[in-house]
């Protein structure tokens, strides 16, 4: 006679919330995402916001201030960098240390740590993308958004694309020193296409044509047509959608608790 299987307790309702606020507890004791997602984006706006040479009207920009271009150039990269650095090298650090292992054996389903890690770096991005918004509307005249529902796609579609990316990286990451590396191996190639060195407007024909196929490219010209009063085109939305839907397959089949 066979003895059955001991039956695996599920975890309480308050578990995750324990664990949530443990993991808040470590990312402010190791701020990387609140450093680099959040306060450097709203420092270089405000630095840029002081520059007078920033604010007057440039012909090669289409009529547009560099403030004004540089915007949602800062609002991709805050989002990069949290999606890109932040979040894979958290998942990679855990799984060299053996946590996400532990977590297996424990009735805690190892979920709810990449979930843990998934909502405090939103909420990191959310908190930078509100501070940018109040900072240049309210400090430097930036003008609102003239598409909103076209914006707020454009942003919801960036946030999905570059946020798929990260757990991505981390499911072959085999170090946090990997993640970190490979997260960098994407971060500049794809601030470049997003402009922050060189402005879109003013890029090569032919970068601005491969620009558009990448995800910072295109949430960011999608950004600037919103906020210029247009609603973003097809191709940017499409770009932005399936980059979201590919990683997050992808991490799903690659992404390991060993």
């Amino acid at each position: 006679m066979t003895t059955p299987a001991l039956a695996i307790a599920k975890p309480p309702k308050s578990a995750f919330r324990k664990l949530l606020e443990s993991e808040i507890l470590l990312a402010w004791r190791l701020p990387i995402g609140l450093v680099l997602g959040l306060a450097v984006p709203v420092l270089l706006i405000v630095v840029f916001g002081n520059v007078p040479q920033m604010n007057h009207a440039e012909k090669r920009l289409g009529g547009l201030t560099y403030f004004n271009v540089y915007f949602p150039i800062l609002i991709a990269m805050s989002i990069s960098i949290l999606s890109l650095i932040s979040l894979p090298t958290h998942l990679a650090s855990y799984r060299e240390q053996g946590i996400l292992r532990r977590l297996a054996t424990t009735p805690v389903p190892p979920t709810w740590m990449l979930a843990a890690q998934l909502l405090i770096n939103l909420v990191i991005a959310i908190a930078a993308l509100a501070l940018l918004v109040v900072t240049g509307i309210v400090a430097f005249g930036l003008s609102a958004p003239k598409e909103p529902a076209g914006f707020a796609l454009a942003l919801l579609l960036t946030i999905a694309a570059l946020f798929a990316i990260g757990p991505w990286i981390s499911a072959f990451a085999h170090s946090a020193a990997a993640a970190g590396g490979v997260g960098q191996l994407f971060l500049y190639p794809s601030l470049f296409f997003a402009g922050l060195w060189t402005p879109q407007q003013v890029m090569a024909s032919w970068l601005q044509d491969i620009g558009k196929w990448t995800p910072t490219g295109a949430a960011v010209h999608a950004l600037q047509t919103a906020m210029q009063g247009t609603f973003p085109t097809a191709q940017s939305l499409i770009v932005l959608f399936a980059y979201s839907v590919v990683f997050i397959a992808l991490a799903v089949r690659f992404f390991r608790w060993e």
